[in-house]
């Protein structure tokens, strides 16, 4: 597993792991930090460290093996992808066939065009 799959896995099931395993995942993941690094920082082995970060690896790869929730999240977003996608030829299509509805189009196309990052992220929130 590759160190950006490795962080997509982190994000969803890091929640699973212990306090740990987050930290020295965190740690040498996000915060770039070699094994050496981590163990001097922790007062551990390097060996410690090493073995810790083998361990989350196949935690993670057997969770989302189990759960599937990358792969899920994948499929969605190209579902969505396809669907805005078909809907935006759609309108296009359908405004050169009837330019009266030409308005009515435009905002149909500015609704598709919307960045939705911050609406969701609210969402989420709450």
């Amino acid at each position: 597993m590759n160190k950006t799959e490795f962080m997509r896995l982190w994000d969803i099931y890091s929640g699973i792991l212990t306090p740990t395993q987050r930290e020295f995942t965190d740690l040498y993941f996000n915060f770039d930090l070699t094994v050496s690094e981590i163990a001097a920082e922790k007062g551990v082995t390097r060996q410690a460290v090493s073995e810790c970060l083998q361990t989350c690896k196949k935690q993670l790869e057997d969770l989302e093996r189990k759960l599937g929730f990358a792969k899920n999240m994948d499929k969605i977003s190209l579902e969505i992808s396809l669907l805005v996608t078909k809907a935006k030829n759609w309108a296009e299509n359908f405004k050169l066939k009837c330019p009266e509805f030409e308005q009515d189009i435009a905002k149909l196309s500015e609704i598709l065009d919307r960045d939705y990052s911050e609406n969701s992220s609210d969402a989420l929130k709450n």
